[in-house]
C-alpha cells in the first residue's frame, strides 16, 4: 500500500499517521519528491482501512500495490535512486563506467589496467577475485589474494572497486570492497541476498540467465527487505536459442525497468556479446537506451588472459569507446 500526501503536510499530523501505521505492524518508508511525499507500507496491510486514511486532511490518495516487490517498486519511490560510491555516484544523470579485467592475475596487471581505464574516464574498477566457472578445471580466480591486489590498485588510482562474491562465508573478506557484485548464477541465492541486506555496502545484482524482470526485482527486494537499499541492477544478457553470441543482450530491460523501479541500471555488454568486437557497438546502443552506466571488461593482453579473453577489449579500444559514450550521453542529456 502507498499513501500519497498533499504538498507540505502538517508535520504533527504526519508523525501521528506514521506512528499509527507502525502500531499496525507495518514498515513505513518515506519518499519525498519534488511534488509529493509518499509513504510506502510494507507488511500485512489487509487490516488497514483505506477509507480511514483517505479521510485525513494531509492525504491525497491511497493505493494498493499489486506487485510482490515493494521496496524496489517505483510506486513506492518515484524519484530515481542515487547511490554514492567513493567520490562518484551511480544514477542521478551520471554515466558510470566500470572497467577492468574479468579476473585479477597479478599486481602489475591490475594496477596497469586500473591506471589506463581511469585515464580514459572510468570511475570504478572491476576485477574478479572469486570466479564462478562452468568447468571445474577452469581458472577459479586468485581468491583473497586477488582482493588484496584490487585494494592495491584502488590505493594507486583512487578508483572504487567492484568484485563478485560467491558464498555467504566470504562476506568478511569483502568489508573493504566498495560494491559487492552478485553474479547471474547467484541471483537467486536467497541466503546470500538476505545476508547482503544486513550490511550497508552497495550491491550490484546481475540478471540470471533465464530470469524474468519480476524474478530479478524480487532478488533486489530480498536485499532491500533486509534494510540495505543501495541496490544496483545489471543486465548482462539472457540465454536464448541463438548461439552466435554468448548471450542475448536485452536492451528493452532499460525502459521496462525505468517504469517498474527506481533502482540504477547498469549494462554489461562484455558477457552479453562474448566477442570483443561487438562490445563497442552494444555499449553505444545501451547508452542510447538510457542506462545509468556500463561494466566493461578491459585487458592489456586478452590473448593470454586467464579468463574471458575473447570478450575483453584492449585499453586503447576502451579509451575510444569511453569518449564516444560520454559524448553520446552528454548529447542525449542536452537533447531529451
Amino acid at each position: 500500500m502507498i499513501v500519497v500526501l498533499k504538498q507540505n503536510p502538517d508535520p504533527q499530523q504526519l508523525n501521528t499517521l506514521i506512528d499509527w501505521l507502525k502500531e499496525k505492524h507495518v514498515e513505513v518508508h518515506t519518499s519525498t519528491g519534488a511534488l509529493h511525499t509518499i509513504l510506502g507500507l510494507v507488511g500485512d496491510t489487509a487490516g488497514i482501512d483505506e477509507d480511514l486514511i483517505s479521510a485525513l486532511d494531509i492525504v491525497e490518495d491511497v493505493k494498493r500495490v499489486q506487485e510482490p516487490y515493494k521496496n524496489a517498486n517505483r510506486k513506492f519511490h518515484p524519484e530515481n535512486t542515487i547511490i554514492p560510491v567513493g567520490n562518484t555516484q551511480i544514477g542521478g544523470g551520471t554515466l558510470t563506467l566500470m572497467a577492468g579485467p574479468c579476473s585479477v592475475e597479478s599486481e602489475e596487471q591490475i594496477v596497469s589496467i586500473a591506471k589506463s581505464v581511469k585515464a580514459s574516464g572510468a570511475t570504478i574498477l572491476r576485477g574478479g577475485a572469486f570466479k564462478p566457472r562452468t568447468s571445474p578445471y577452469s581458472f577459479q580466480g586468485m581468491g583473497a589474494d586477488g582482493l588484496e591486489l584490487l585494494k592495491i590498485a584502488r590505493q594507486e588510482t583512487g578508483l572504487p572497486i567492484v568484485t563478485e562474491i560467491m558464498d555467504p562465508e566470504q562476506l568478511p573478506l569483502f568489508k573493504d570492497v566498495d560494491i559487492i557484485q552478485v553474479g547471474a548464477r547467484n541471483m537467486q541465492n536467497f541466503n546470500l541476498l538476505k545476508l547482503l541486506g544486513k550490511q550497508e555496502k552497495p550491491v550490484m545484482i546481475k540478471r540470471g540467465l533465464s530470469a524474468t524482470y519480476e524474478e530479478w526485482l524480487m532478488s533486489a527486494e530480498y536485499v532491500m527487505a533486509g534494510g540495505n537499499h543501495n541496490v544496483i541492477l545489471c543486465e548482462r544478457g539472457v540465454r536464448t536459442f541463438e548461439t552466435y553470441t554468448r548471450n542475448m543482450l536485452d536492451l528493452g530491460a532499460v525502459p521496462v525497468l525505468r517504469k517498474l523501479t527506481h533502482l540504477p541500471i547498469i549494462i554489461d555488454p562484455s558477457h552479453a556479446a562474448g566477442k570483443a568486437w561487438l562490445v563497442p557497438q552494444l555499449s553505444v546502443v545501451a547508452v542510447a537506451a538510457g542506462c545509468d552506466g556500463m561494466i566493461i571488461e578491459v585487458h592489456n593482453d586478452p590473448e593470454h588472459a586467464a579468463c574471458d579473453g575473447p570478450q575483453s577489449i584492449r585499453p586503447e579500444t576502451f579509451d575510444a569507446v569511453a569518449k564516444k559514450l560520454h559524448g553520446l550521453h552528454q548529447y542525449l542529456a542536452e537533447n531529451p
